[in-house]
Order: structure tokens, then sequence, then C-alpha cells
């Protein structure tokens, strides 16, 4: 189910635009607009919980369907020689839109 009030489920409802690489019926994943790599994507699962703290039952069932479907999205989005997944978990650890999201980042040597 969708928030109504959540930037990201506006952008998966279509109402915000975003340059989206990939969409089926779990997951949408597009690229961040302040990226911090070459490659800066957010895998975001189409239902919305704010936490990985949240997840059970069927979202941690979502979670391991977008943990098998980011590596062929990654790849196909320049990510060849690897790439970075980043989970932000509440205000400490920087996270400012309370929608689970995944960042894929990669297309280049990261820093580590």
């Amino acid at each position: 189910m969708l928030d109504e009030n959540c930037v990201f489920c506006k952008i998966i409802r279509g109402e915000i635009p975003s340059a989206k690489v990939y969409e089926d019926d779990v997951m949408y994943v597009f690229k961040d607009i302040e990226p911090k790599a070459k490659v800066h994507l957010l895998a975001v699962p189409k239902d919305h919980y704010k936490l990985l703290s949240e997840a059970d039952g069927q979202r941690l069932k979502t979670l391991a369907y977008m943990l098998e479907k980011i590596p062929a999205v990654a790849k196909a989005n320049g990510c060849d020689n690897g790439y970075r997944l980043i989970v932000n978990q509440g205000d400490d650890a920087g996270q400012t839109v309370f929608h689970l999201h995944i960042h894929i980042l990669g297309g280049e040597a990261l820093p580590l």
C-alpha cells in the first residue's frame, strides 16, 4: 500500500517525474537526483514502509526479491565492475525520505 504524502510513493504513482531505469510489480528503480557516484540509483519497494526494522513477513520476501534483482539492474546501468548498496536507517544515518530504499552506487571506483 502506498502513502499519499510520501515523495517516493508519488514517484511510483507517476505524480512526480523520475528517471526510471527498472520497474516491476514489486519494485521501482530510478536515478537519484543528487548522485554521489557516477551511477546512483534508488531501489524502492512498492509497498510503503519507513524503516528496514519494520520489515517482517511479506516485506522480508520483498527485500529478498529486490536483492535478487539488483545485480542485473546494476549491471544494466554501468556497474560492471562492482557496486555498493546502502540502506540508511533513521535520522542519525541520514535517511531523508522515510520510505525504505536501497541506494545502488557504482560506475567507478568508490572511496572506502
